[in-house]
């Protein structure tokens, strides 16, 4: 396994051996949300709005959970999905926020989409001691226990899956030019930074070029003619998946045909490259960590078919080929199994304590050799992946599994 760059990891496996079945046995402890019958989780999702691509999350999420209790539930209760759209509007995220915590009175904040949007409930909800786990971002500012100690990350950070491109790019051409569009706001800045500290002491020779958009803007063909026009032969392309495709596609229109790129964010073959063009997309590169459902190599894996049947059952109207669809399943699962271990010890302290216990934890839809890890330290739950490239059908990974997680 191949190391980026390392984190002090200091789980303990012995309080997570003794802890779940310790509290399955103790007396019922509940937190507002919970019942004898109930679990209540929080979310909002922009179902509208320019980031109304993600909405297919939020969708996947309501329908995992529908399996759940459709099969006894979790140790005997069912799950109360409420899910309101924010249309990625952070004063709207507050104002749902609010209402999920005050009024319905829901026992976690979870999955909570987008990177403004979190940020600007993060105080509220550590100040109220409301768990908001596995936020649907990865910006590195969800890891910080010390500060944040009800907030948690899912997927691998943006600094961490750029610097991996920066290495990536370091190591096949120690020639390129580099050019780089980023959504301007922290997310965004994250990888920025991600990227830059990715080329070391050569990031002026590499990185000649940066260009920012914003959410609200239409399109990104002006950017994108600045970044060709820069001289590059390696493109960056970090977007939400509206405006990565249009990145693509004018690319393609320009006739630029640069080493490209993709944040694993907008890496969906439905909701990107194929609005993008599958021709205008082959080559483009990206960082993986979940199974991509349009690659038939995991066809006859168990969890593979486990989730196609999920989605021939609950979601028959939906896309299995939108990468969202994998990712709200892994990221449920992975709530799952916390809630599971919670037994009937359902505090909100007891589920940051199962959620900040998770040693070599294998989750349904993981790419093979990456595991979950977190301790009361590391708030970074999968921090490993693989380099996929597009091949005009499909993703095919290449080369080692890459982490920055310490051993």
């Amino acid at each position: 396994m191949s190391s980026v760059r390392r984190r002090v990891f200091a789980a303990s496996a012995t309080a997570f051996a003794l802890t779940a079945p310790y509290v399955a046995r103790a007396q019922k402890k509940y937190d507002p949300g919970v019942t004898d019958k109930e679990i209540k989780l929080g979310h909002t999702n922009p179902y509208s709005g320019p980031a109304s691509a993600y909405g297919t999350i939020g969708k996947a999420i309501g329908a995992y959970w529908a399996m759940v209790n459709d099969t006894g539930g979790i140790n005997g209760r069912k799950v109360t999905f409420v899910t309101y759209d924010d249309g990625y509007q952070p004063p709207k995220t507050v104002e749902m926020v609010r209402k999920l915590v005050e009024d319905d009175k829901v026992f976690a904040i979870y999955q909570l989409l987008g990177t403004p949007t979190n940020t600007v409930v993060q105080k509220y909800l550590n100040q109220k001691k409301v768990p908001q786990l596995f936020v649907a971002t990865g910006a590195s500012k969800w890891g910080n226990p010390g500060t944040f100690p009800w907030t948690m990350g899912w997927q691998p950070d943006y600094a961490t899956e750029a610097a991996i491109y920066a290495k990536h790019i370091m190591a096949t051409r120690p020639n390129a030019k580099v050019a780089m569009l980023y959504q301007n706001d922290d997310s965004g800045k994250d990888y920025l930074h991600g990227f830059q500290t990715g080329f070391g002491k050569d990031v002026d020779k590499f990185l000649i070029k940066v260009v920012s958009f914003e959410i609200t803007d239409p399109t990104v063909d002006s950017q994108v003619i600045q970044l060709k026009d820069s001289g590059a032969d390696v493109f960056f392309n970090h977007a939400t998946p509206k405006a990565a495709a249009q990145a693509i596609r004018k690319a393609a229109d320009l006739g630029w045909k640069p080493e490209h790129y993709l944040a694993n964010v907008s890496a969906s073959v439905a909701a990107v490259l194929k609005p993008a063009g599958l021709d205008n997309s082959k080559g483009i590169i990206t960082a993986a960590y979940v199974k991509d459902a349009t690659d038939a190599q995991w066809a006859q894996d168990a969890d593979f078919k486990a989730w196609d049947a999920w989605m021939k059952k609950y979601q028959p109207e939906a896309n299995p080929a939108d990468a969202a669809n994998v990712y709200a399943y892994a990221v449920s699962a992975t709530m799952h199994d916390c809630l599971k271990r919670c037994g009937d010890n359902l505090t909100r302290a007891n589920l940051m304590k199962m959620a900040a216990s998770m040693h070599n934890l294998e989750i349904p839809m993981l790419l093979p050799g990456i595991r979950i890890n977190t301790s009361d330290k590391d708030f970074y739950p999968i921090q490993s992946v693989r380099l996929a490239r597009f091949d005009g059908e499909t993703w095919r990974l290449f080369g080692d599994v890459l982490s920055s997680e310490g051993a």
